[in-house]
Formats: structure tokens, sequence, C-alpha cells
């Protein structure tokens, strides 16, 4: 019998867009059949932070490919409100093609058996609690993840 195929995913932003390319990625592999381990570090905790994950924003500034319904300068982009604005545009977009929620995501992934791993020095450093995570996730450091990760077939840095 053929081994399981890995797949590695290192999750570090924190914002609604940058939280579902690993929730993806990750919920789709493990359907597939593969192990997958997502290591949450820096600002990627707040994906599987209960006081966090369902309300991610959108940051307008340095996101020049964000769809606008005008063009406008990126510059605008630091005018207060438009962190909110460009949320709710991403809201209204992923309600549009009925995406699932960032919540929905990680317990699709925690249904196929994804291991969803916390960095242990971003929780110090953040001064997150274990108890501030989604049940059943992990607490490590980088050693537990790469002894997985060496082995992967793919790795993805988000």
């Amino acid at each position: 019998m053929a081994e399981k195929k890995k797949m590695a995913v290192i999750a570090s932003k924190g914002t609604l867009d940058m939280a579902y390319p690993p929730l993806i990625l990750a919920s789709t592999a493990g359907a597939m059949d593969c192990e997958v381990q997502v290591f949450f570090t820096l600002y990627g905790v707040d994906i599987i932070n209960k006081k966090k994950y369902e309300n991610l924003q959108v940051s307008p500034i340095a996101n020049p490919a964000m769809p606008s319904p005008v063009p406008f300068p990126n510059i605008l982009g630091m005018l207060p409100g438009m962190t909110s604005m460009a949320t709710l545009m991403m809201k209204s977009m992923i309600k549009k093609i009925n995406w699932p929620s960032i919540p929905e995501m990680v317990d699709a992934c925690k249904e196929i058996d994804v291991k969803l791993i916390a960095c242990t020095p971003t929780l110090e450093m953040t001064n997150v609690q274990k108890s501030d995570l989604v049940d059943g996730v992990t607490v490590a450091g980088a050693a537990e993840f790469l002894n997985f990760a060496l082995d992967a077939n793919i790795t993805i840095f988000i």
C-alpha cells in the first residue's frame, strides 16, 4: 500500500483575505486523503483564535489588486473607515459565491483530521492563551512542525 502524501502549510497572516488560502488548500488536500498539518505563526494565529476568527478584516493598504467599485489611489486606503469598507466588500464577494466562513473552514479542516498547530513562541509573544484557541488546536514549536514538514511532498508558505 502506498504511503499517504503529506502537505505542510505555514499560515503567517491573519487577515480575512489571507485566512482562506491555507484553509482551502488544507481542507482540499485532506479531502484528497493527504496527511496535512497547518502551522499558524505570527498574525496567522488569529485564524484559529476563537476571539478573533469570526471578525477578521481586510486591509486595503498595500493591497492594490483588491477590486474596487471605483478606481482610487492606494493611499486612500489609509483613510478612516477604509478597512471596514474593504472588509464589507470582501464579505459581500464571499457571500455571493457562497463560501463558508472562516470558523466553518476551520471546522471542516478539523473534521477531516487536518492537524492545526499554533506556534508556541507566537502565543507567548502575543499573550494568547491555549484557551483562546479553537478546540483541538495543538500548541507546539517549529521543531514539531518541521519533523512533519521535512518529509512532506509539498510545503506552502502563506
